[in-house]
């Protein structure tokens, strides 16, 4: 299990469920959350807000949605009013919540004591004093009992009535047909069929568990919530604009625009007109104003990728947005004011640009306040390739309205072994492919590989040779520290002093240096 993302208490702001007395109509019971589960939100968060929602809305004190883990025959609680523990696991038949997930009938329990499915060890545990409880089962579109959604001792010292357990299973209709578009139950069928890897997600749309991607995920946690600049670094094809997208649902800005612009894909006359518009008679055929990109983002986030392909005279004017907030559009004297979130993206080693003048050193600064190194595919082992393996095959599947086919387990070990130098986006390429081609199990003759590739290499250890993109060409130092360094801190679970001892250097060196990576906290 990954751990809870309950240390940044983001609000999602929806609104209560309607009370309702009597029995509810699916149109009535609507969940405010279709916009959310197609997004990069973390996922934690989000369930504990709804979590929330269902508990008023059914007049309850607590709310606890469990889950299945099928390698474990447990139900644990995934969102749950919990200030005690952090998890709660019962057996598959043990308790209540374990009793409606093996019979799969709800339960509504008007008084714990003497009550023989009552499983009195959590209230022993908690020290929270369970009275009546009413808990109905999650099934996915095809029958199958995959949760459990409770709630805990009705306000007001009453019983939860016929009229309750009515509503509760409608609003677990509706809660399960916006989970099953979310990537949890994606990780959930995954957990079925590969049980060896325990169940895990932290960002909706955002698949792996690798230690690399766990510092991305705290890293983001610590920025979203803030207007702080973000730069993303790493290969073409490992999800950058994906884990922009995290940043910006995830913050303050995420009911505003999120604006890209792709440098890469613009010539570089043209990038100055889109980021920042065009007055009318700015040049030839400008026949009308045309606001910018900048303008379109006001309020929300701007995310410019490949910004390493901005000509240099347009960084001063991205420069001055940075600083000020303000700029003219081309051929325009009106000083325009923004407020927007700036995240950019590149490939490219800025570091070695500004040493060759060709980006802007005081807008390298400026835009690195908090950045972000993603792994490349061959750096996030095996159990992440397979997890993003059958993420893609059944989203190909569903795709092209495809039964979703087996993966033979000599293709898995093909997967593994390949380096991906086009990283999450060739590997998804590559599977759609098989999807298409396969006659019910995909096979290693249905993957469009090269043949005679080497073995990816194994994670980089410390005193091993670092390369960018296993092409030979040497990483900075500064790089090659960073990564091992925020790899011995996850080791040591954040622990400062431990990781300081196996570093050998000095804490607040460590504390300095991890500042510098935007750390700046205790954690």
């Amino acid at each position: 299990m990954g751990p809870h993302c309950d240390s940044v208490p983001l609000d999602f702001e929806l609104p209560p469920l309607p009370l309702m007395a009597s029995s509810p109509d699916i149109s009535q019971v609507l969940l405010p959350i279709g916009g959310l589960v197609g997004r990069e939100i973390d996922l934690d968060a989000f369930l504990q807000t709804l979590m929330d929602r269902i508990a008023v809305t059914m007049q309850a004190d607590r709310g606890t949605l469990w889950l299945l883990d099928p390698a474990r025959g447990e139900l644990f609680s995934r969102a749950a009013h919990l200030p005690e523990v952090s998890q709660i696991r019962v057996k598959v038949g043990q308790g209540v919540a374990g009793y409606v997930a093996e019979h799969g009938e709800p339960v509504n329990m008007p008084d714990a004591r003497g009550e023989s499915r009552f499983f009195a060890d959590i209230d022993r545990l908690t020290g929270y004093r369970t009275t009546t409880m009413l808990a109905v089962p999650l099934r996915d579109t095809g029958g199958n009992i995959y949760g459990v959604l409770q709630v805990l001792n009705r306000r007001g010292g009453g019983r939860f009535t016929d009229d309750d357990v009515e509503r509760l299973m409608t609003i677990a209709v509706q809660v399960s047909q916006a989970l099953q578009s979310t990537s949890l139950y994606q990780e959930l069928q995954r957990a079925k069929a590969q049980p060896h890897a325990p169940v895990g997600y932290f960002f909706n749309r955002i698949i792996g568990e690798s230690e690399p991607l766990k510092v991305i995920y705290r890293l983001i946690q610590k920025a979203a919530p803030t207007d702080a600049t973000v730069l993303l670094r790493g290969e073409s094809g490992c999800g950058k604009e994906l884990f922009a997208r995290a940043v910006h649902v995830n913050g303050p800005r995420r009911d505003k625009p999120f604006v890209k612009v792709d440098c890469a894909a613009l010539p570089a006359s043209l990038i100055e007109n889109e980021l920042f518009g065009h007055e009318k008679g700015a040049f030839t055929g400008a026949d009308h104003r045309v606001p910018g990109k900048f303008e379109a983002a006001d309020g929300g986030t701007v995310f410019i990728d490949e910004i390493g392909e901005l000509p240099l005279p347009v960084q001063g004017k991205l420069l001055r947005v940075l600083q000020d907030r303000e700029f003219e559009r081309v051929g325009g004297t009106q000083t325009i004011k923004v407020d927007v979130r700036i995240v950019a993206a590149t490939n490219r080693e800025l570091v070695k640009m500004v040493a060759e003048g060709k980006f802007r050193e005081d807008l390298y600064y400026r835009i690195k306040v908090v950045e972000l190194v993603l792994p490349p595919l061959r750096e996030r082992g095996g159990e992440d390739i397979e997890r993003l393996t059958s993420h893609f095959i059944a989203a190909s599947a569903k795709r092209h309205r495809l039964p979703v086919p087996r993966l033979s387990g000599v293709a898995l070990e093909r997967l593994k072994r390949y380096r991906w130098p086009g990283n999450v986006r060739e590997l998804e390429n590559c599977i759609e492919s098989a999807v298409v081609l396969c006659e019910g199990e995909i096979l290693e003759e249905h993957l469009p590989l090269p043949k005679g590739v080497s073995a990816a290499p194994a994670p980089v250890e410390s005193g091993e040779l670092v390369t960018e993109g296993g092409t030979g060409e040497l990483l900075p130092l500064a790089e090659v520290e960073k990564r091992h360094i925020l790899r011995v801190l996850d080791s040591v679970k954040g622990n400062r002093t431990a990781a300081s001892k196996v570093l050998q250097i000095g804490r607040n060196t460590l504390g300095r240096k991890l500042k510098e990576y935007g750390i700046a906290d205790e954690g």
